[in-house]
Protein backbone atom coordinates (compact mmCIF):
# COMPACT_ATOMS: atom_id res chain seq x y z
CA UNK A 1 0.00 0.00 0.00
CA UNK A 2 1.70 3.10 -1.05
CA UNK A 3 0.55 6.74 0.05
CA UNK A 4 -2.07 7.46 -2.98
CA UNK A 5 -4.08 4.30 -1.85
CA UNK A 6 -4.45 5.74 1.91
CA UNK A 7 -4.95 9.13 0.65
CA UNK A 8 -7.74 7.37 -1.29
CA UNK A 9 -8.79 5.72 1.61
CA UNK A 10 -8.88 8.57 3.56
CA UNK A 11 -10.73 10.70 0.64
CA UNK A 12 -13.29 7.34 0.64
CA UNK A 13 -13.94 7.58 4.37
CA UNK A 14 -14.84 11.16 4.45
CA UNK A 15 -17.24 10.83 1.68
CA UNK A 16 -18.87 7.99 3.49
CA UNK A 17 -19.36 9.90 7.02
CA UNK A 18 -20.57 12.56 4.93
CA UNK A 19 -23.19 10.61 2.70
CA UNK A 20 -24.58 9.14 6.28
CA UNK A 21 -24.44 13.22 7.48
CA UNK A 22 -26.63 14.33 4.55
CA UNK A 23 -28.53 10.98 4.22
CA UNK A 24 -29.70 11.69 7.98
CA UNK A 25 -30.41 15.31 7.53
CA UNK A 26 -32.31 14.69 4.52
CA UNK A 27 -34.34 11.66 6.58
CA UNK A 28 -35.16 14.06 9.15
CA UNK A 29 -36.27 16.64 7.49
CA UNK A 30 -39.01 14.23 5.16
CA UNK A 31 -40.16 12.30 8.05
CA UNK A 32 -42.32 14.73 9.60
CA UNK A 33 -43.68 11.81 11.48
CA UNK A 34 -45.10 9.89 8.59
CA UNK A 35 -41.75 7.61 8.29
CA UNK A 36 -41.84 6.90 11.95
CA UNK A 37 -45.39 6.06 11.29
CA UNK A 38 -44.90 2.91 9.06
CA UNK A 39 -41.84 1.94 10.10
CA UNK A 40 -43.89 1.49 13.63
CA UNK A 41 -46.38 -0.59 11.92
CA UNK A 42 -43.77 -2.43 9.74
CA UNK A 43 -41.84 -3.57 12.89
CA UNK A 44 -44.67 -3.48 15.70
CA UNK A 45 -43.61 -6.71 16.40
CA UNK A 46 -40.07 -8.20 16.39
CA UNK A 47 -40.96 -11.21 13.98
CA UNK A 48 -42.29 -8.57 11.55
CA UNK A 49 -38.97 -6.84 12.15
CA UNK A 50 -36.97 -9.43 11.59
CA UNK A 51 -38.68 -10.22 8.49
CA UNK A 52 -38.26 -6.87 6.66
CA UNK A 53 -34.49 -6.48 7.59
CA UNK A 54 -34.24 -10.39 5.43
CA UNK A 55 -36.31 -9.47 2.75
CA UNK A 56 -34.80 -5.70 2.60
CA UNK A 57 -30.51 -7.30 2.67
CA UNK A 58 -32.33 -10.38 0.25
CA UNK A 59 -33.11 -7.54 -2.31
CA UNK A 60 -29.83 -5.25 -1.97
CA UNK A 61 -27.54 -8.31 -1.61
CA UNK A 62 -25.86 -6.56 1.07
CA UNK A 63 -26.49 -7.01 5.42
CA UNK A 64 -23.79 -4.04 5.50
CA UNK A 65 -25.85 -1.61 3.49
CA UNK A 66 -29.32 -2.67 5.37
CA UNK A 67 -27.78 -2.35 8.35
CA UNK A 68 -25.81 1.39 7.98
CA UNK A 69 -29.55 2.70 6.50
CA UNK A 70 -30.57 1.24 9.72
CA UNK A 71 -28.12 3.25 11.29
CA UNK A 72 -29.33 6.45 9.94
CA UNK A 73 -33.01 5.85 10.82
CA UNK A 74 -31.97 5.67 14.22
CA UNK A 75 -29.30 8.66 14.21
CA UNK A 76 -32.48 10.85 13.10
CA UNK A 77 -34.78 9.47 15.20
CA UNK A 78 -36.90 7.78 12.85
CA UNK A 79 -36.40 4.73 14.78
CA UNK A 80 -36.13 3.05 18.01
CA UNK A 81 -32.91 1.16 19.44
CA UNK A 82 -35.09 -1.41 19.74
CA UNK A 83 -36.68 -1.75 16.40
CA UNK A 84 -33.42 -1.59 15.23
CA UNK A 85 -32.36 -4.86 16.68
CA UNK A 86 -34.71 -6.97 14.66
CA UNK A 87 -33.83 -5.90 11.25
CA UNK A 88 -30.45 -6.21 12.17
CA UNK A 89 -30.95 -9.69 13.09
CA UNK A 90 -33.49 -10.50 9.72
CA UNK A 91 -30.20 -8.85 7.94
CA UNK A 92 -28.14 -11.16 8.77
CA UNK A 93 -30.65 -13.73 7.46
CA UNK A 94 -31.19 -12.19 4.36
CA UNK A 95 -27.49 -12.33 3.22
CA UNK A 96 -27.56 -15.51 2.98
CA UNK A 97 -29.66 -15.51 -0.42
CA UNK A 98 -26.87 -14.37 -2.43
CA UNK A 99 -24.92 -17.77 -1.37
CA UNK A 100 -27.68 -19.93 -2.14
CA UNK A 101 -28.50 -18.41 -5.93
CA UNK A 102 -24.52 -18.87 -6.71
CA UNK A 103 -24.90 -22.53 -5.98
CA UNK A 104 -28.28 -23.83 -6.47
CA UNK A 105 -28.35 -22.01 -10.20
CA UNK A 106 -24.96 -22.26 -11.18
CA UNK A 107 -24.64 -18.32 -11.54
CA UNK A 108 -21.28 -16.80 -11.49
CA UNK A 109 -20.42 -13.97 -9.39
CA UNK A 110 -20.38 -11.84 -12.85
CA UNK A 111 -23.65 -12.53 -13.64
CA UNK A 112 -24.81 -9.25 -15.30
CA UNK A 113 -28.35 -9.31 -13.20
CA UNK A 114 -26.40 -10.49 -9.54
CA UNK A 115 -24.47 -7.74 -10.34
CA UNK A 116 -27.41 -5.09 -11.02
CA UNK A 117 -28.99 -5.96 -7.71
CA UNK A 118 -26.15 -5.00 -5.82
CA UNK A 119 -25.79 -1.24 -4.07
CA UNK A 120 -22.31 -0.57 -5.66
CA UNK A 121 -24.50 -0.99 -9.35
CA UNK A 122 -27.22 1.37 -8.67
CA UNK A 123 -26.37 3.86 -6.26
CA UNK A 124 -24.79 5.95 -9.90
CA UNK A 125 -28.53 6.29 -10.48
CA UNK A 126 -29.44 7.16 -7.41
CA UNK A 127 -27.21 9.65 -7.64
CA UNK A 128 -28.33 10.73 -10.79
CA UNK A 129 -31.79 11.17 -9.50
CA UNK A 130 -30.45 12.83 -6.21
CA UNK A 131 -28.56 15.72 -8.39
CA UNK A 132 -31.47 15.61 -10.75
CA UNK A 133 -34.21 16.19 -7.33
CA UNK A 134 -31.47 18.70 -5.48
CA UNK A 135 -31.04 21.36 -7.97
CA UNK A 136 -34.51 23.00 -7.79
CA UNK A 137 -35.17 26.08 -6.23
CA UNK A 138 -35.98 26.79 -2.42
CA UNK A 139 -39.50 26.24 -2.92
CA UNK A 140 -39.29 22.24 -3.81
CA UNK A 141 -37.70 21.32 -0.52
CA UNK A 142 -39.54 17.45 -0.10
CA UNK A 143 -37.88 17.07 -3.57
CA UNK A 144 -34.47 18.68 -1.94
CA UNK A 145 -34.71 16.66 0.64
CA UNK A 146 -35.45 12.93 -1.79
CA UNK A 147 -32.83 14.08 -3.15
CA UNK A 148 -30.17 14.57 -0.09
CA UNK A 149 -31.36 11.46 1.33
CA UNK A 150 -30.43 9.31 -2.66
CA UNK A 151 -27.25 11.54 -2.76
CA UNK A 152 -26.47 10.57 0.71
CA UNK A 153 -26.89 6.61 -0.18
CA UNK A 154 -25.22 6.85 -3.01
CA UNK A 155 -21.84 7.69 -1.33
CA UNK A 156 -22.29 5.37 0.92
CA UNK A 157 -22.03 2.24 -0.83
CA UNK A 158 -18.84 3.71 -2.09
CA UNK A 159 -17.29 1.58 0.76
CA UNK A 160 -19.79 -0.51 1.88
CA UNK A 161 -18.20 -3.96 2.64
CA UNK A 162 -20.65 -7.32 2.09
CA UNK A 163 -20.48 -10.39 3.78
CA UNK A 164 -22.03 -11.93 0.64
CA UNK A 165 -19.97 -10.82 -2.08
CA UNK A 166 -16.78 -12.16 0.31
CA UNK A 167 -18.78 -15.66 0.61
CA UNK A 168 -19.15 -15.78 -3.16
CA UNK A 169 -15.58 -15.24 -3.18
CA UNK A 170 -15.19 -18.01 -1.12
CA UNK A 171 -17.18 -20.03 -2.94
CA UNK A 172 -15.41 -19.21 -6.30
CA UNK A 173 -12.03 -20.37 -4.68
CA UNK A 174 -13.88 -23.85 -3.22
CA UNK A 175 -14.80 -24.77 -6.87
CA UNK A 176 -10.67 -25.32 -7.56
CA UNK A 177 -10.96 -27.76 -5.51
CA UNK A 178 -7.91 -26.55 -2.88
CA UNK A 179 -10.17 -25.09 0.01
CA UNK A 180 -11.41 -27.61 2.81
CA UNK A 181 -13.80 -27.58 5.27
CA UNK A 182 -11.72 -27.23 7.95
CA UNK A 183 -10.54 -23.71 6.32
CA UNK A 184 -13.97 -22.29 4.62
CA UNK A 185 -15.55 -22.74 8.10
CA UNK A 186 -13.44 -20.30 10.30
CA UNK A 187 -13.53 -17.86 7.16
CA UNK A 188 -17.11 -18.13 6.50
CA UNK A 189 -17.28 -17.00 10.62
CA UNK A 190 -14.57 -14.14 9.97
CA UNK A 191 -16.47 -12.94 7.13
CA UNK A 192 -19.45 -12.34 9.47
CA UNK A 193 -17.62 -10.43 11.89
CA UNK A 194 -16.12 -8.46 9.04
CA UNK A 195 -19.12 -6.86 7.72
CA UNK A 196 -20.00 -5.53 11.01
CA UNK A 197 -17.16 -2.51 9.97
CA UNK A 198 -19.27 -0.56 7.71
CA UNK A 199 -21.76 -0.17 10.33
CA UNK A 200 -19.33 1.34 12.49
CA UNK A 201 -17.03 3.45 10.22
CA UNK A 202 -21.00 4.96 9.76
CA UNK A 203 -21.59 5.58 13.30
CA UNK A 204 -18.78 7.57 13.75
CA UNK A 205 -20.06 10.78 14.77
CA UNK A 206 -23.42 9.96 14.93
CA UNK A 207 -25.94 10.05 18.31
CA UNK A 208 -25.64 7.07 20.88
CA UNK A 209 -28.19 5.01 19.79
CA UNK A 210 -26.70 5.00 16.34
CA UNK A 211 -23.54 4.00 17.66
CA UNK A 212 -25.56 1.20 20.33
CA UNK A 213 -27.33 0.05 16.85
CA UNK A 214 -23.45 -0.71 15.35
CA UNK A 215 -22.75 -2.41 18.51
CA UNK A 216 -25.29 -4.39 18.16
CA UNK A 217 -24.80 -5.48 14.68
CA UNK A 218 -20.70 -6.39 16.48
CA UNK A 219 -22.29 -8.38 18.95
CA UNK A 220 -24.97 -10.28 17.05
CA UNK A 221 -21.84 -11.41 14.94
CA UNK A 222 -19.52 -11.87 17.76
CA UNK A 223 -20.87 -13.45 20.11
CA UNK A 224 -22.85 -15.74 17.52
CA UNK A 225 -19.68 -16.42 16.33
CA UNK A 226 -18.14 -17.35 19.59
CA UNK A 227 -21.29 -19.65 20.72
CA UNK A 228 -20.81 -21.32 16.86
CA UNK A 229 -17.38 -22.04 17.29
CA UNK A 230 -17.34 -23.37 20.87
CA UNK A 231 -20.28 -25.98 19.90
CA UNK A 232 -18.52 -26.62 16.63
CA UNK A 233 -15.48 -27.66 17.99
CA UNK A 234 -16.56 -29.36 21.16
CA UNK A 235 -18.55 -31.70 19.27
CA UNK A 236 -15.85 -32.24 16.53
CA UNK A 237 -13.61 -33.33 20.13
CA UNK A 238 -15.90 -36.30 20.83
CA UNK A 239 -18.00 -36.73 17.19
CA UNK A 240 -14.92 -35.92 14.61
CA UNK A 241 -17.03 -34.69 11.76
CA UNK A 242 -14.82 -36.37 8.81
CA UNK A 243 -16.19 -33.64 5.94
CA UNK A 244 -13.65 -31.29 7.97
CA UNK A 245 -10.83 -33.12 5.70
CA UNK A 246 -12.75 -32.60 2.18
CA UNK A 247 -12.85 -29.97 -0.29
CA UNK A 248 -15.18 -27.44 0.36
CA UNK A 249 -17.99 -26.58 -2.35
CA UNK A 250 -19.99 -23.85 -3.49
CA UNK A 251 -23.58 -25.94 -1.72
CA UNK A 252 -21.95 -26.40 1.40
CA UNK A 253 -20.46 -23.27 2.04
CA UNK A 254 -24.19 -21.93 1.91
CA UNK A 255 -25.14 -24.07 3.96
CA UNK A 256 -22.82 -23.28 6.55
CA UNK A 257 -23.39 -19.78 6.12
CA UNK A 258 -27.10 -20.13 6.59
CA UNK A 259 -26.94 -22.27 9.73
CA UNK A 260 -24.94 -19.99 11.38
CA UNK A 261 -26.66 -16.97 11.02
CA UNK A 262 -30.59 -18.01 11.13
CA UNK A 263 -29.50 -20.24 13.97
CA UNK A 264 -28.05 -17.31 15.92
CA UNK A 265 -31.22 -15.18 15.14
CA UNK A 266 -33.14 -18.08 16.68
CA UNK A 267 -30.70 -18.01 19.94
CA UNK A 268 -30.65 -14.43 20.16
CA UNK A 269 -34.55 -13.92 19.67
CA UNK A 270 -35.64 -14.48 22.94
CA UNK A 271 -32.79 -11.86 24.44
CA UNK A 272 -32.51 -8.91 22.03
CA UNK A 273 -33.68 -6.89 24.45
CA UNK A 274 -30.29 -8.16 26.15
CA UNK A 275 -28.16 -6.73 22.92
CA UNK A 276 -29.93 -3.34 23.30
CA UNK A 277 -28.76 -3.63 27.21
CA UNK A 278 -25.01 -4.45 26.36
CA UNK A 279 -24.93 -1.80 23.78
CA UNK A 280 -25.71 0.77 26.54
CA UNK A 281 -23.48 -0.07 28.90
CA UNK A 282 -20.46 -0.37 26.20
CA UNK A 283 -21.92 3.25 24.92
CA UNK A 284 -23.32 4.66 28.09
CA UNK A 285 -24.77 7.62 28.89
CA UNK A 286 -25.59 10.45 31.82
CA UNK A 287 -28.61 7.80 33.25
CA UNK A 288 -28.16 4.76 35.03
CA UNK A 289 -27.64 2.20 32.56
CA UNK A 290 -30.89 0.34 33.90
CA UNK A 291 -33.12 3.42 33.27
CA UNK A 292 -31.69 4.01 29.99
CA UNK A 293 -33.12 0.65 28.54
CA UNK A 294 -36.08 1.20 29.72
CA UNK A 295 -36.41 4.21 28.17
CA UNK A 296 -35.09 2.74 24.77
CA UNK A 297 -37.24 -0.63 25.06
CA UNK A 298 -40.45 1.09 25.85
Amino acid sequence: MDIFSVLSMIGGLSLFLYGMSVMGDGLSKMAGGKLEMILEKLTTRRVFAVLLGAGVTAVIQSSSATTVMVVGFVNSGIMKLSQAVGIIMGANIGTTITSWMLSLTGIEASSLWLKLLKPSSFSPIFAFIGVFLFMPGKGDSKKKDVGAILLGFAILTAIIQSSSASVGILQALCATGAVHYSVALPIIMGQNIGTCVTSIISSIGASKNARRAAMVHLYFNLIGTCIFMLVFYSLNTFVNFAFLGSAANAAGIAVIHSLFNIGATIIFFPFSDYLVKLAVVTIPDGKNAEELTTDLVS
